[in-house]
């Protein structure tokens, strides 16, 4: 068994600790400079952000130029932050920030960007006739996961509540997009995966638990916005003004006021229709900076669910060591400074 959970260990994690270990005293100066930031997002991941985005509203309220570059995993955000090549992650999840800040990486996280226990989730093929009340037939079955992210710890835990050996799985590394189309032409058995790649997944087969039934067993899905400590340190008042702009926009459409005006640019920008935007962000909540700054999140509950992601990845053979806590893996303060702005 130990070695085939080996064999399940995160690549990225030898690579992580090897570029941390050099870049990691690399100064973030690139706002300093004079030459912006870099901001990494997801595509066919709609966000209140984006239509702040399109409108200039970021570059408006930091005065400089911000370049955004979409990419497929929260972990290939935390190497293109240990390279130095992106200051700001927008929507990373949690258990890739875990995984590079088990690494050793010196990330921090500076806000909630959103909850989404309905739109992170493992999909068997319709053919298995497999649900949760036989969900041991998975044993043996092809799994497609994306290694280090929310969709590979939820997979950790659902398999574990449901009593399946992952030992007699194949387990193969897929980015959702990816996964979503080997899945479509039968070569897995079951996928894992969010956004508009899981609402492809679930056209050819079904959920195991609804993000109810995760929810109350604790597997909670939520992303987070994060960033190099030097950056946190060096741009602090950059930092603040960014989230600031996340803020006003999340609360434009909290309100429900602005839903006509801000749906179809948020859908454009994301590389989706219209409708699939609204099915997609109408199973997202984005906490408001009181509820981010209170003890239900940043003020503690963040830091406990943390450090249980790494000791499942770590029970898991996908990290090599958790950190004992990881209550300095947040950063509270640029949130407190955009609040009062």
């Amino acid at each position: 068994m130990k070695s085939k959970l080996k064999s399940f260990r995160l690549a990225t994690v030898t690579a992580m600790l090897v570029a941390v270990t050099a870049v990691s005293s690399l100064p973030q100066r690139a706002a300093a400079d004079g030459h912006g930031i870099t901001v990494a997002y997801f595509l066919e991941w709609p966000m209140p952000f984006q239509y702040a985005k399109v409108e200039g509203m970021y570059e408006k309220a930091l005065g400089m130029p911000i370049k955004w570059v979409a990419f497929d995993t929260g972990t290939a955000m935390s190497a293109a932050m240990a390279s130095g090549d992106v200051q700001i992650s927008v929507s990373q999840g949690v258990p890739p920030f875990v995984v590079a800040a088990s690494a050793g990486q010196d990330l921090q996280i500076v806000d909630v960007a959103v909850s989404y226990a309905d739109n992170d989730n493992c999909v068997v093929a319709e053919a298995l006739e497999i649900d949760k009340t036989n969900a041991k037939e998975l044993e043996g079955k092809k799994v497609g996961v994306p290694k280090g992210t929310a969709a590979h710890y939820g997979f950790l835990k659902q398999m574990d509540h449901f009593g399946v050996n992952i030992n007699t799985m194949e387990i193969v590394d897929m980015a959702p997009p990816d996964g979503a189309a080997a899945f479509a032409q039968g070569n897995l058995d079951m996928v894992c995966g969010w956004g508009g790649a899981l609402r492809r997944m679930v056209e050819h087969g079904n959920v195991l638990l609804t993000g109810a039934e995760k929810t109350e067993l604790g597997i909670l899905v939520f992303d987070v916005t994060s960033v190099p400590a030097s950056f946190a340190a060096e741009e602090a008042e950059v930092l603040s003004k960014f989230l600031k702009v996340t803020a006003d926009a999340n609360e434009m459409w909290n309100s429900g006021k602005h839903r006509d005006k801000m749906l179809p640019v948020i859908a454009k920008d994301s590389g989706m229709d219209v409708d699939a935007t609204a099915a997609t962000i109408d199973t997202f909540v984005f906490p408001s900076v009181d509820d981010q700054l209170s003890k239900a999140w940043l003020g503690g509950n963040a830091q406990e669910f943390m450090l249980g992601v790494a000791n499942v990845f770590l029970e898991a053979g996908s990290i090599d060591a958790a950190r004992e806590t990881y209550e300095d893996a947040v950063n509270p303060i640029p949130l407190n400074d955009a609040a009062g702005m």
